[in-house]
């Protein structure tokens, strides 16, 4: 199919009524809301591909083959695609009431495959009142009063890349020795000479070599999102990753990437570079190190356009708004919470005392 060339819409309909079919996360089916008919997902959907990271762009497929239609959110910069039918007057990710209606872009690149979602709303709900159970530090009352507001899924796009990486780094080693060295102090009124030991450092040249590779970096392509929430996730497994279809969308939600190929590529590459000094670092040796210089050369650099299922939710309390997200695929959760001045100021204080006892042994001891 040339770039071009439209694709087909796919509609999902009930064999017994007629009706739309819609993904359910429970059962693991296309499914009828009216009469309960459900049917597995139909075959055919094509494999999970790894694309050369610029050379395929020209190649890949465009829009989501399915009927949809989008809104713009004017506060975050989230673009929606909403199920033919369904209408919304508020940004699913930031609440707003400043959204633009408009038509869906099929020049997007469409997504390689997908994590279905496994987890439905009810079990969200549950994984959300666990997680706030087990929160430190927080208010007593917070599981009893935190209001839950509406909670929505929707299919995240991220791009995940691979690469090989071969780095070569300098660096000065140092190795710490130590001497001893004579001081004079006070003591009951006298003046007494001690000893102590003393550290330095002995510096050396050293060099080396690595190759490491990366696989399924994942980058988060949403704007919706809130960065310090959507880059806590750690439970997403790629390995699970399914061929794009049509019919997961049915009935769901799904966000257009607004951060495209070619930036995703450079915050993935600054995290990588990132990850290779840090290791670099610790190949050096010694005690210590200075002066690293690092150089990376990457090759075999492949990505793939994903979605990733999300349940997106805010709670209140004692009116203040407080978001948090649900792994649709493993029920992981990541948000925000109110700290307990109390609690810490209690902690705090235990602390103290407890390192004061300490000095007042040692000192005990000492004498």
């Amino acid at each position: 199919m040339g770039d071009s060339e439209q694709v087909k819409a796919n509609r999902f309909r009930c064999e017994n009524c007629g009706a739309e079919l819609a993904w359910d996360a429970g059962a693991r089916k296309l499914k009828c809301a009216h009469c309960g008919f459900a049917m597995d997902m139909p075959a055919g959907g094509g494999a999970v591909v790894e694309r050369d990271l610029f050379a395929g762009l020209a190649a890949a497929p465009k829009g989501y083959g399915t009927v949809t239609r989008s809104h713009r959110c004017q506060e975050c910069g989230a673009n929606v695609s909403f199920p033919e039918g369904v209408t919304s007057t508020k940004c699913t990710f930031c609440g707003s009431s400043k959204v633009l209606d408009q038509g869906q872009n099929q020049n997007a690149l469409r997504p390689e495959s997908l994590l279905p979602f496994g987890i439905d709303k009810r079990h969200a709900n549950e994984a959300f009142s666990k997680w706030l159970g087990k929160l430190w530090f927080r208010p007593g009352d917070l599981k009893r009063l935190a209001a839950v507001q509406e909670v929505n899924g929707v299919y995240v796009p991220f791009w995940t890349y691979d690469a090989r990486v071969h780095s070569d780094w300098r660096a000065e080693r140092g190795r710490y020795y130590y001497t001893e060295e004579e001081y004079t102090t006070q003591e009951n009124g006298q003046t007494v000479t001690k000893t102590r030991q003393v550290q330095h450092t002995q510096w050396e040249p050293a060099w080396g070599n690595r190759d490491d590779f990366y696989d399924d970096l994942l980058v988060c392509a949403s704007k919706g999102l809130p960065e310090d929430l959507a880059g806590r996730f750690r439970s997403f497994d790629t390995k699970q990753l399914v061929a794009y279809q049509p019919g997961y969308l049915a009935g769901w939600r799904a966000e257009e990437y607004a951060i495209d190929l070619r930036a995703g590529w450079q915050t993935a590459q600054g995290r990588i570079e990132e990850e290779q000094t840090s290791r670099c670092g610790r190949d050096v040796g010694g005690d210590t190190h200075r002066s690293l210089q690092v150089r990376n050369e990457f090759t075999d650099l492949t990505y793939k356009h994903v979605l990733l299922p999300v349940w997106i939710a805010a709670y209140r309390y004692q009116e203040k708004v407080y978001r948090f997200l649900v792994n649709g695929q493993t029920g992981e959760v990541v948000g925000k919470a109110p700290w307990s001045v109390v609690k810490i100021a209690l902690f705090t204080l235990c602390c103290a005392a407890l390192l004061a006892a300490i000095i007042l042994l040692a000192r005990g001891h000492g004498q």
